[in-house]
């Protein structure tokens, strides 16, 4: 099927005799066979965005149709990938036409050559349907690929290889209910805008532990969850999003740099292959799947690249795995939708952004979750996906964050002021939410320690306290406090610096786990307690405040892991032994 171009307008362009496509299409456009995606029909007409560059087009260029939609390949080869909005690999490009892509450039999407070491997990004469385990590959040393049977096919095996195979090479065959007998190889492709099936969706029950202590013990994430970060330029979203790709507890990480900075994505490019993952030990790039496309690339290309992302992280979640999604930035990816929409001359919604923003980012949140995968075997998947927002401005009534807040559950939203006071991660927790808190009570009191929402609960109203407090302080002076509100002033001091603030560049403080997070906690929240209670007994406020056993609790964080229990029993009883001098020895008020 091919038309004419009849109209360009930057990466929209228009074309005619498309009578017979459909939309989302992928169209090959003018001899340089630049991409592109159906995105409206008017008769016989066609609009289509183009995800590479248009200049130098013109009227009356032939345009041709594929007969499909735009879709990803799924198969051994993604882990360790770093690809563009349309999945192009871009080292193979890199190799192919240098540091700039060239126009109109044809590379497979996955390795087509590479052997890999497939080991059938069925034998001849097993009934399988869609879902189905068929064999396995070891992809990278951290993750066991599992090659399934497509969705929507079923049947008996008729035969099944054993060895190394490319993605393309027939590995099985079965014998569907018509008799017919149907080849498989390794490589699956899925259309990007349908997300793929499953049995059944589940109620989030377990945390995923980031590490971070102002989200896993404040603002947790369940494992299937959704959350957003907003905040202003410099507040801190891409390194909050690089935290949590480097230390969540999930078997897959998916990262897609949204039109962000050319030197933001070139950190993380650079950065993951040299970290080292603390769940396997090995580089994190051993697990994880880069998605890359700058601000400087295609705009059309921006909407692409969260579809692929997302389709990926739904295969590896078939497999049985749990994914954490991290998209920076959703703002980009509305920016992208407003500029087609509005070279589509279509009525323009708030700001100008299409009246279906909204439905377009729940559709792609509504495709987190954790999910019965499909399959005869019972197996449980789950994404999570945390998508980063940029407000113009920092202003969080625009519509792109408010129509996220009306779909995620966790809300981390990042402060100017806390940045600029290099509090660092700057989620404000005054205005930050999860509302799986509640849901989570039940893990956290259960796996880690009976009173950990109490002691959630009384650090939150301390720092809401404080909040209060700081108003009459701002008026009258800090005099004007009674002694157990000067307490609280400093029991949220030292929440907010020694518990919240977290160095994401220091070796140790970089991660914290949930044990050692309650261990702080408890230290924190026991001494105020103790400091009230010895306020009753008349103790001086000043000796409270300058104990020596506080810089120690002040320095907790700084603990390694394997000793942390030892150094916390030894403050524990150091912190006792204070207090008991303060109200047993001559330190009361007259």
């Amino acid at each position: 099927m091919s038309g004419t171009i009849v109209k360009v307008s930057g990466p929209l362009i228009v074309a005619s005799g498309m009578g017979d496509v459909e939309m989302h299409d992928v169209v090959r456009v003018s001899a340089k066979h630049l991409i592109g995606e159906v995105i409206e029909l008017r008769d016989d007409k066609a609009s289509i965005q183009v995800y590479e560059e248009t200049a130098g087009l013109g009227p009356g260029e032939p345009v041709e149709s594929t007969g499909s939609p735009l879709s990803v390949e799924l198969a051994p080869g993604l882990i360790e990938g770093i690809f563009d909005g349309i999945q192009r690999p871009l080292d193979v490009i890199y190799k192919k036409a240098g540091d700039r892509i060239t126009r109109g450039i044809e590379v497979p999407k996955l390795n087509r050559e590479r052997k890999w070491k497939f080991e059938p997990q069925v034998a001849v004469g097993d009934k399988v349907i869609g879902g189905d385990i068929i064999g396995v590959v070891q992809e990278t040393p951290a993750v066991l690929h599992k090659i399934m049977l497509p969705p929507g096919k079923e049947g008996t095996i008729e035969w099944v290889y054993s060895g190394d195979a490319t993605i393309v090479d027939i590995i099985y065959k079965i014998k569907n209910k018509d008799g017919k007998v149907e080849e498989f190889p390794m490589l699956q492709t899925w259309p990007v805008r349908v997300s793929r099936p499953y049995k059944e969706k589940l109620a989030p029950t377990e945390p995923m532990i980031t590490g971070q202590r102002v989200i896993d013990a404040l603002f947790p994430i369940a494992k299937g969850g959704v959350a957003a970060i907003p905040g202003p330029f410099g507040s801190g979203k891409t390194v909050t999003q690089h935290q949590l790709a480097k230390w969540a507890d999930a078997d897959i990480i998916v990262y897609i740099g949204c039109g962000e900075r050319g030197n933001e994505m070139t950190d993380v490019l650079m950065e993951f292959p040299t970290l080292n993952d603390p769940r396997t030990g090995l580089p994190l790039m051993k697990r994880t799947v880069l998605i890359a496309n700058t601000s400087d690339m295609p705009v059309a290309a921006r909407e692409a690249s969260i579809y692929t992302g997302i389709t990926i992280a739904e295969y590896f979640r078939d497999m049985g795995y749990k994914v954490a999604l991290m998209a920076d930035s959703t703002s980009r990816w509305a920016e992208a939708m407003r500029e087609m929409s509005s070279r589509l001359e279509e009525m323009p919604g708030d700001e100008g952004y299409p009246a279906y923003l909204a439905s377009r980012l729940a559709e792609f949140y509504e495709r987190a979750g954790i999910v019965k995968c499909v399959g005869s075997e019972e197996r449980e998947g789950a994404v999570s996906a945390i998508g980063a927002v940029s407000p113009p401005g920092g202003d969080i009534s625009e519509p792109v964050s408010q129509a996220t807040l009306r779909i995620v559950k966790v809300f981390w939203c990042l402060s100017a002021s806390l940045a600029y006071a290099r509090h660092f991660p700057a989620i404000d927790w005054l205005q930050s939410y999860s509302l799986y808190s509640d849901r989570l009570k039940a893990y956290y009191n259960g796996s880690v320690a009976s009173d950990w929402s109490r002691l959630i609960n009384g650090m939150m109203n301390v720092l809401q306290e404080e909040s209060s407090l700081n108003e009459i302080v701002r008026l009258v002076g800090v005099d004007a406090l009674g002694f157990k509100d000067r307490i609280t002033l400093e029991c949220a001091r030292s929440i907010r610096e020694d518990f919240l603030h977290q160095n994401s560049f220091h070796e140790v403080d970089t991660y914290t786990s949930l044990e050692k997070q309650y261990g702080m906690m408890e230290m924190i929240m026991g001494w105020y307690d103790k400091a009230e209670a010895a306020l009753e007994q008349h103790v001086h406020l000043d000796k409270l405040i300058d104990m020596p056993v506080r810089e120690k609790i002040g320095r907790m964080k700084y603990v390694p892991e394997k000793d942390y229990k030892e150094q916390f029993a030894i403050i524990g009883k150091e912190m006792d032994s204070e207090f008991a001098t303060l109200t047993e020895g001559g330190d009361l008020d007259a």
